[in-house]
Order: C-alpha cells, then sequence, then structure tokens
C-alpha cells in the first residue's frame, strides 16, 4: 500500500522533475536514495553541493539522473529528482520510481531495518 499512497504525493514542475519531501533527515534520505539507486541498478556517479543542500549524480544506460537533496528542517527532507532522457526529454517515470524506491527504504529503516549503501 506504500507505492499506493506515494504517487498522491508526487509533484511535477514544469522542468520535468518529480519532487518529494519526507518526514525524514537530510541524510537519512540521501542514504536512502542511495539505496534505491542501487537497487535499480542505476549507477552513482558523484556528489555536489548547491546552495539549500546536496546533489547527487547517476546515469542509467540512456538517463542522466540529478537528485536535490534539501534539508527543510532536521525532520523533513525535500528530494527532486530530473531523470533525462536524451537532451530535452524527461522521464517522470524513473524518477518517480526512484522516489517509491527511496520511500520504500526509508520505511524499511523506520521498521527496525537500516538504511545502507555502499557509499
Amino acid at each position: 500500500m506504500l507505492g499506493a499512497g506515494a504517487g498522491t504525493a508526487l509533484r511535477y514542475s514544469i522542468d520535468g522533475a518529480t519532487s518529494r519531501t519526507f518526514t525524514a533527515s537530510a541524510a537519512e534520505v540521501k542514504h536512502a536514495s542511495l539505496e534505491a539507486l542501487e537497487r535499480m541498478g542505476i549507477a552513482f556517479e558523484s556528489f555536489d553541493r548547491f546552495e539549500y543542500g546536496e546533489l547527487i549524480f547517476a546515469r542509467a544506460e540512456n538517463r542522466a539522473i540529478e537528485i536535490e537533496i534539501e534539508p527543510i528542517s532536521p525532520r523533513a527532507t525535500r528530494m527532486r529528482i530530473a531523470a533525462k532522457n536524451g537532451s530535452f526529454l524527461y522521464d517522470n517515470a524513473t524518477a518517480s520510481e526512484i522516489v517509491a524506491q527511496t520511500e520504500r527504504s526509508l520505511a524499511s529503516a523506520a521498521r527496525g531495518g537500516s538504511v545502507t549503501s555502499s557509499f
């Protein structure tokens, strides 16, 4: 049922990005998103910082993924994902699945599992 609720909480912007705010710290969301990428077979490339938080860059065979992790408060974090397919096209389905898999990792951690990653 977790996946069904996730779809209603997604927000889309004009630039094709998908965003979601989680009730979790920025560190927890970062680790959960890295775990989601690993689970989906999307290769992590690098980290960077931006004015309000941290960026994660990843790549699939024909997708460039950019994830923004922006702390809203110590217990709330906004995640914005842009999955580019080619030069001008965005893949909202892949971005939405990264959100769903991140939510799955966070839920597992909340039930007593740990959010782990090799990064």
